[in-house]
């Protein structure tokens, strides 16, 4: 990772985030003219708001990355599948999609390599092609199920492997559950989720091996960072 200093090197490595599904669609001009002025990579946002911030966003640089599958998972390969088209239709450049978590639990290598390359399929047919990223709920999961999940998404050949969708009990990114996908998927890019509210947080994250950050505290990280340079 190329050493991170100030607002402007951080923010090209966050995915500004709203996935409340009580957001508004001011709240989503907010968060894309958020994204605009600090320069973050992408916004993430539910299938809901993709065609309203892909409109938003045109001209920018910034992209569109949509959740799919929010929160649990468990839609099935058609929907899943059919939801990821949709959303790119609409204008998304990026798929953020929740994994099968009961497949990963049971260890279910056909169903969820089934699943995962049918939805890639989806994502590579499209010119230019879309990235997918896979949501595995890493703090849901023990040891083994991570690294069961791990080697599912490197073999079906997802772009991104993601920790968490910041809504489940049990947690988001640790820097442990970072360096372990880094070792299991190294063919994989990491992408860190679910309670990054620091700057520090976030270096932590990428010098763990992350190369991309999802929060919903992009704004806050960043004013953190440029009252640090105030104040040096």
């Amino acid at each position: 990772m190329a050493t991170v200093t100030n607002e402007k090197q951080l923010a090209v490595y966050i995915d500004h985030t709203l996935l409340s599904a009580t957001a508004t669609s001011e709240q989503i001009r907010q968060l894309c003219e958020e994204a605009k002025t600090w320069g973050f990579y992408a916004v993430c946002v539910n299938p809901r708001w993709v065609d309203l911030a892909a409109d938003e966003l045109q001209g920018s640089g910034v992209k569109v990355a949509c959740a799919i599958s929010l929160p649990l998972g468990a839609d099935s390969t058609k929907i899943k599948a059919a939801q990821a088209k949709d959303a790119i239709f609409a204008g998304a450049d990026e798929i953020d999609m929740v994994a099968d978590l009961a497949s990963i639990v049971e260890e279910d290598s056909r169903y969820l390599l089934d699943q995962l390359r049918a939805v890639l399929k989806v994502c590579r047919s499209m010119s230019p092609a879309v990235l997918l990223k896979v949501i595995i709920e890493s703090g849901a999961l023990d040891r083994v199920q991570k690294i069961f999940a791990c080697q599912i998404a490197q073999q079906a050949g997802v772009d991104f492997i993601k920790t968490s969708t910041g809504m489940h009990p049990a947690g988001g990114a640790t820097v442990g559950d970072i360096r372990l996908i880094k070792e299991m998927a190294p063919g994989c890019k990491i992408k860190a989720a679910g309670g990054i509210k620091t700057a520090n947080q976030a270096f932590e994250m990428l010098e763990a091996g992350a190369e991309r950050i999802g929060a919903s505290s992009g704004v806050q990280i960043m004013e953190e960072l440029k009252a640090r340079q105030r104040q040096r």
